[in-house]
């Protein structure tokens, strides 16, 4: 995808989701590995398929639905992206943030981010929740490179806080009430799809890496390139390369998050009531 590109064929996949939803939520989530069940949690749910979106990018990954779903959440109307697509899987970073670009077409302002990941800090465990608080982009790309568009945001944005203290702080609150430990942390973003080795793992942890994982990275970066406010819980899947004596497999993924869903549902759930 070019750059030149994203503007035209991003308004042209808003025009023909506003057909079916006239009347678009604010508030959009993106859900990632084996994390599609949070749609259940939606009333009155209208459902795209990917594959009925102009130019929107198809996943390949099990555990990737690749549905929107627009719904009511308690008294808030949410949209849901129901998988994603990575680079590993042959798509530049443009193609992969593209439902980013779709959802600020949307007028979306505020954007939450979710991933399973592996856990490299001691102390975090397969099921733990974590609120990510940065991150380090060790994908070997930026989404932003190139030619830059003004419609979409400014050449150079700050990064300094990517992920919104004042909504980190609203999940701390609400996690506690449900009664549960949120973790708070850094996300090192590898391109996979091959997982980590120990050796990648030992380099992590001593640049302050708490969990990895191979996606999240870019969508945030374009989401605060045009403005939204992000965002972003991990769900820890297992323990990284060389923490654990036994091989790390996409099932043993999936099986954690699956255990882990319906706390971190409940968690955006509460959150997003409080927005």
């Amino acid at each position: 995808m070019k750059t030149d590109e994203i503007q035209e064929w991003a308004t042209e996949a808003a025009l023909a989701i506003a057909e079916r939803v006239p009347s678009f939520p604010r508030l959009a989530v993106i859900l990632g590995s084996g994390m599609g069940a949070f749609v259940d949690e939606l009333g009155d749910r209208i459902t795209i398929p990917y594959s009925l979106i102009p130019h929107f990018p198809v996943p390949t990954v099990a555990g990737h639905r690749g549905n929107l779903v627009v719904g009511s959440l308690g008294a808030t109307y949410v949209a849901a992206i129901q998988g994603r697509c990575h680079s590993y899987e042959g798509h530049d970073l443009r193609t992969v943030t593209f439902p980013v670009r779709v959802l600020q077409s949307l007028s979306v302002r505020t954007l939450i981010l979710t991933a399973a990941t592996g856990g490299i800090r001691p102390g975090l465990a397969p099921g733990d929740l974590l609120v990510l608080s940065d991150h380090l982009n060790l994908i070997g790309g930026n989404p932003l490179r190139g030619p830059n568009d003004d419609r979409l945001g400014t050449r150079f944005p700050d990064m300094s806080e990517v992920y919104s203290k004042r909504l980190r702080s609203v999940a701390m609150v609400e996690a506690k009430a449900l009664g549960f430990t949120l973790h708070e942390g850094v996300y090192a973003c590898l391109p996979g799809p091959s997982y980590e080795t120990p050796a990648e793992i030992r380099m992590l942890r001593s640049l302050g890496a708490d969990v990895v994982g191979m996606s999240t990275v870019p969508e945030a970066i374009v989401a605060r390139h045009a403005g939204m406010d992000v965002l972003a819980f991990a769900i820890v899947a297992n323990a990284a390369a060389g923490i654990s004596d036994t091989p790390i497999t996409h099932q043993e993924v999936l099986a954690a998050v699956a255990g882990a869903g319906p706390r971190l549902s409940s968690l955006i759930g509460a959150v997003v009531g409080k927005l």
